[in-house]
């Protein structure tokens, strides 16, 4: 590859990643919750701003938005990744649309667990790793009532389901779930604290 492609090569990758991470920077919980509660989510619940706290705070309907919102924004980024530059596009947006949402700069960095968002940018690079995972970790919710062990293990699983099902074994994809599943599962560290503890909040409970 020449110097000059290369250069482009990596302006494109800058701005597909510059793009996705303000993409990531709408924080759904943070603006429905001062739209309409006049409420700074961050001041209440867990203090993160994601769909899980918003629903614990606003209630079902607010915070079903936000977890439809904040999964769209992965969807949309990767969306745009793809068409600025193919594949590997998608695949830059899926991590930096997810960063933005965990590490808003807007909001001081202080932002969600990236479990929606990441869910929507699975949907996009392969939608039957999403759905089987999903499904899992829905079961597990169920079952359990807790919402963070679902979404860790839901995580968890991503790198292994799509190495299995999305074949051939594509590298950059499952590096790519893989980074997504360590987020995920790094944001949630006061949970597994609390689970290991037998502490940790029931869906339904005030926090």
């Amino acid at each position: 590859m020449s110097l000059g492609k290369r250069v482009i090569k990596l302006n494109k990758s800058f701005i597909v990643a510059l793009i996705s991470y303000f993409i990531g920077n709408f924080s759904s919980a943070y603006i429905l919750g001062k739209a309409f509660q006049k409420k700074d989510i961050r001041n209440y619940g867990s203090g993160n701003a994601g769909a899980t706290n918003a629903l614990r705070v606003f209630g079902k309907k607010l915070g079903g938005i936000t977890f439809i919102l904040d999964v769209l924004k992965g969807i949309i980024a990767v969306y745009i990744g793809e068409r600025i530059m193919g594949y590997n596009g998608k695949l830059i947006a899926s991590i930096f649309v997810v960063l933005g949402h965990d590490w808003p700069v807007f909001l001081k960095f202080k932002g969600g667990k990236g479990v929606a968002t990441s869910l929507g940018v699975i949907f996009l690079l392969h939608y039957p790793t999403a759905i089987i995972c999903t499904a899992i970790g829905i079961a597990i919710i169920i079952i359990t009532r807790y919402v963070s062990l679902g979404s860790i293990i839901a995580a968890g699983l991503v790198p292994i389901v799509g190495s299995i099902v999305n074949r051939p074994f594509n590298k950059n994809f499952f590096i790519t779930t893989f980074i997504l599943a360590i987020l995920v599962i790094s944001r949630h560290k006061d949970n597994i604290n609390r689970l290991v503890k037998g502490e940790e909040f029931k869906l339904g409970e005030k926090v």
